[in-house]
């Protein structure tokens, strides 16, 4: 698994591919919260806040992460290479968890500089350093967690097809799905326990439930769950392709 982590993250930060999703995770953040009138900007908001941040984090890596993710296994299969991974001393599943912490960790270094932000926005408020820590900790957590998500997930989507297209656009409709789609759907059902049930399966409902502040354990066990259910899925399909 330490083999193909080691790889994986050099092949990276050896082209131009790592600093790519870097800089362009940080300069659509940047843009849109710094630059660009509108709904996202910090000081047309006018609260002293994180919050718009964590709204466009979540939609930005739902576009990045399958854009990283397409080519783990498709590449593979179109090169023909992925024979070879079956028949090295690595299991498959080391395989995947070794390609799922490639891109968890090009994620968080992504996120990294983002800290800059809390210094920033903590020194423009009427009270110089008066910024709720609790709500900005909670959704760093809940950021972390969805990028884990929306990983396992690209990855999926990279073992059902050759073509590195095709599997971005599958990763990026199971995100989508996952992440807003049960929010959309909760929507059709009268405001009760149904539209509440519908919710608690989504992404959102639960990324927002940690940005509160509040680390509950049905929230870390519903990201890790469904974290581990997609690198199940990917050793599954691996697997099926090897027959």
């Amino acid at each position: 698994m330490l083999a193909i982590f080691k790889r994986e993250i050099r092949s990276f930060f050896t082209s131009v591919t790592g600093y790519l999703v870097i800089g362009l995770f940080l300069a659509l953040n940047g843009f849109f919260l710094w630059v660009f009138k509108g709904p996202f900007n910090i000081f047309d908001y006018g609260f002293a806040d994180l919050g718009n941040f964590f709204l466009l984090a979540p939609w930005v890596f739902l576009f990045l992460i399958p854009a990283i993710t397409m080519k783990s296994f498709s590449e593979e299969k179109k090169l023909g290479t992925l024979e070879l991974l079956y028949i090295k001393p690595i299991g498959i599943w080391q395989t995947v968890l070794g390609k799922f912490l490639d891109t968890f960790v090009l994620g968080m270094i992504a996120l990294a500089p983002t800290l800059l932000y809390v210094y920033s926005v903590s020194r423009l408020g009427t009270t110089v350093g008066n910024l709720d820590m609790g709500p900005v900790i909670g959704s760093y957590f809940g950021t972390i967690f969805l990028m884990g998500c929306y990983t396992a997930i690209g990855l999926f989507a990279s073992t059902l097809s050759e073509n590195q297209i095709v599997a971005f656009i599958i990763g990026v409709l199971l995100c989508f799905l996952l992440f807003y789609g049960f929010e959309v759907l909760s929507s059709l059902f009268a405001v009760g326990q149904d539209a509440v049930l519908v919710q608690n399966l989504g992404m959102k409902h639960h990324f927002e439930s940690i940005a509160r502040g509040v680390l509950d354990t049905r929230d870390l066990v519903y990201f890790i769950s469904l974290t581990a259910f997609f690198l199940f899925l990917s050793v599954v399909q691996l697997k099926n392709t090897a027959r």
